[in-house]
């Protein structure tokens, strides 16, 4: 009964609210050209013709600004926001008891007074780096993963496995909603056209899931931009390779995407699709040694390693505005890729008595490895926001996803001079589907000079998984099962947490402050263990972000965020799948999260409308560092093993550069160097971890525009030597050139 009570009482307390009268002024600040409402503009309160500020505000998306309890009297409102010429409102007279509307307040945008730094399209926020997607030419008609390869920070090697500060851990949001499954497969599915914006987040908030070691990726996808109908489409063709590398089959690129938006009143509608195939040729060349039982085995390779590549997506945005208090987000997002791994690899097999020097073997064979994975990715949402009058809101989102990832692996062994002679076959299969419901609650409120964000949130995700490992009896056309690399497997994670923090904007500075709690339950089955593995964690995860305007062009800033990487199916999963003829990758159920501090601090610098410059400093202190390790499996077999490999500690600073030498010359560098080191033990103990070193990463783009209707762009993407617990993963680079011509 207590409890009915404070919901009752909560619930008059909001009507109250809602329904006080008071003296009060209003209105709507709009972006001139766009006609949509400003977010993040600084509104500040003063009496007229003073200079003694009363009250300031800082607009959401909505662009609503409301000073309430006032007197009877004369004020100015001054309005300043990044990228526009600030406005000052005076003489607003304001009477006893009654609202004052100033309705739509249109703001014009102003290159030549930037409160921000803009590189190629990119605005530097306070806490959180934008780019627009449209800057990258290169990156039209490919996926997410194209359009990140030019963000600074951010390297991505040849089979998209995406990195941010040098680490592949982050979370990747799609219009601020967490996405399921396999991170490089979700991304390769977005079309780049279909990206308004992407969203560098590395000192997170504590409104924000704590995920991701590295911080958060927001990819922004695009709506409707002017009233009425609307459809964009783009079609795409890539040349033949430089380079086939001999392989069996031709790579192709090519595809194609299309967007039907409509915008009315107070519908906004957006559908959209695309297809596209991205193959990639290419060679591998290695050499592995062994030493196990006294014989050292020498088994270097060569051969084709080259992938197919299919990306489907269909994606649809509803937005419905009743009023100015209610809104309501319907979004479906569906996308599905295929991907074809061959490796046909020869290998030359030298084996000897490590004490004798004599030779036991030495012999050549053929192995034909081909891997299939198929990923589909589904996500729907629900979002509701009411908006009371004395400014604060509640809002409500529901998030269903689902995800596949499907595949086998076929790995046959022949004679190097006669393929018909098999020596032996594999087949490796595998289907996991995850299913996932979250739901969560906030309310913002309006306190003095700064704002009160609160809120929970329930996550479900279940993943099963069935794995089978079978080999061939050799001219029976029969199978065998392999039972110690079989089994079928369930990952469940149950996450409750709340939230809470309070922001304060001014004309100098902001700051804000936060503390996320979170309860975490995690256990793994398996069919052939005797008991599950269970996971239980209770967390507090602090954010701290400051700010402060040195001058009219330099702006200081620091944040400090505690956060979890956790762990995937793959690292959780004990059974071995044979990924290659010569390796084994397997998990460990008992494996713990990493939790990671992240402190940064940084400048912002404009020089003028064509030149700026940011760097920033930052620490990542990592505890319980994942990484995959190399054993022993036997001569010619390696056993990849998922485990947690100790403390790691990152150093860094990362800095981005936009320059305009000459009129239709546009240059943009960004960097990342950081100096790594891991510390602990593998192994049970038995081998001890100390490996540091210097890791860096640059990119850079440059625009030439030739005339009015032809443009040259340039990409140079570099990823160095990474430090691991038991080595370096090695350095990649990739560049590109595009013409854009209009006729």
């Amino acid at each position: 009964m207590k409890e009915y009570k404070i919901l009752l009482l909560m619930i008059l307390s909001f009507l109250a609210t809602d329904l006080y009268s008071q003296s009060a002024i209003k209105g709507r600040i709009i972006d001139a050209f766009k006609k949509e409402p400003v977010e993040f503009c600084t509104a500040t309160l003063y009496h007229s013709g003073e200079k003694v500020l009363l009250d300031g505000q800082l607009t959401d998306s909505t662009g609503v600004i409301e000073f309430k309890n006032l007197k009877a009297a004369l004020y100015d409102i001054h309005i300043e926001a990044i990228g526009y010429k600030p406005l000052i409102i005076e003489k607003i007279s304001v009477e006893k008891d009654r609202e004052t509307t100033l309705g739509a307040i249109v703001i014009e945008e102003d290159s030549a007074a930037l409160k921000e730094v803009v590189v190629n399209g990119q605005r530097i926020h306070t806490f959180k780096q934008v780019y627009k997607a449209e800057q990258f030419e290169a990156a039209k008609g490919g996926t997410a993963i194209d359009v990140l390869k030019n963000m600074p920070s951010v390297s991505v090697n040849a089979e998209g496995d995406i990195r941010l500060r040098g680490s592949q851990g982050f979370l990747v949001l799609i219009n601020e909603k967490p996405v399921p499954g396999d991170l490089k497969t979700v991304l390769s599915q977005i079309p780049a056209n279909a990206i308004e914006n992407i969203e560098i987040i590395t000192s997170p908030s504590a409104r924000f899931d704590a995920d991701g070691k590295a911080g958060i990726i927001n990819i922004t996808t695009k709506k409707g931009m002017e009233d009425g109908l609307s459809l964009s489409s783009n079609i795409q063709y890539g040349l033949p390779s430089v380079n086939d590398y001999s392989n069996l089959k031709t790579p192709f690129r090519y595809g194609g995407d299309a967007t039907l938006s409509y915008r009315k009143s107070k519908w906004d509608v957006s559908v959209g699709g695309s297809y596209q195939r991205n193959d990639l040729a290419g060679r591998r060349v290695g050499d592995v040694y062994t030493i196990f039982d006294n014989r050292y085995t020498s088994f270097p390779s060569e051969g084709e390693r080259s992938f197919r590549r299919f990306n489907y997506s269909a994606r649809a945005l509803v937005t419905y505005t009743p009023d100015k208090s209610n809104s309501f987000t319907v979004g479906f997002y569906n996308g599905q890729k295929i991907q074809y791994r061959r490796a046909d690899i020869a290998y030359k097999n030298f084996k000897k008595d490590i004490h004798t020097e004599e030779t036991l073997a030495n012999f050549e064979y053929f192995n034909s490895n081909l891997v299939k994975k198929k990923g589909d990715f589904s996500l729907a949402h629900l979002d509701y926001t009411h908006k009371f009058k004395n400014k604060s809101t509640l809002s409500f989102s529901g998030l269903y996803e689902y995800a596949v990832l499907d595949g086998y692996t076929k790995n046959l062994n022949t004679s190097l001079w006669n393929y018909s002679d098999t020596m032996d076959y594999v087949l490796n299969t595998g289907y996991s589907p995850i299913h996932g419901v979250r739901g969560r609650l906030d309310y913002v409120l309006n306190i003095g000079k700064g704002k009160l964000e609160s809120g929970y949130q329930a996550r479900y995700q279940q993943q099963t998984g069935a794995y089978l490992y079978k080999e061939a009896v050799l001219g029976t056309g029969q199978y065998t099962i392999v039972p110690e690399f079989s089994a079928d497997v369930s990952i469940i994670n149950r996450i409750h947490s709340v939230y809470s923090q309070y922001s304060v904007v001014s004309d100098r500075y902001t700051y804000l402050a936060g503390l996320r709690y979170e309860h975490a339950y995690r256990i793994f089955n398996a069919d052939q263990l005797e008991e599950p593995h269970t996971l239980n964690l209770s967390n507090l995860f602090p954010s701290l972000q400051l700010s402060y305007n040195l001058t009219s062009t330099l702006r200081a800033k620091g944040g400090f965020n505690r956060r979890v990487q956790r762990s995937t199916s793959n690292e959780l999963n004990p059974y071995p799948e044979r990924e290659h003829t010569e390796t084994l990758e397997q998990g460990d159920p008992r494996i713990l999260p990493e939790f990671v501090n992240l402190s940064e601090i940084g400048l912002i610098k404009e020089f003028n409308n064509e030149n700026s410059v940011f760097i920033t400093l930052y620490n990542q202190t990592i505890k319980n560092v994942v990484n995959r390790v190399n054993s022993v499996y036997n001569d010619t077999v390696l056993n990849r093993i998922f485990t947690n490999a100790g403390r790691g500690v990152a150093w860094g600073i990362e800095t981005g550069v936009k320059l305009k030498p000459v009129k239709w010359w546009s240059v943009y560098l960004g960097g990342n160097l950081y100096h790594y080191q891991v510390k602990g033990t593998l192994f049970d103990n038995t081998i001890q971890v100390n490996n540091a070193a210097l890791a860096y990463s640059f990119n850079t783009n440059h625009s030439f525009q030739l005339s009015k209707t032809l443009s040259l762009q340039f990409n140079l993407n570099y990823l160095s030597e990474r430090p691991t617990a038991q080595g370096e993963d090695s350095r990649f680079i990739s560049q590109c050139r595009l013409v854009n011509g209009v006729l």
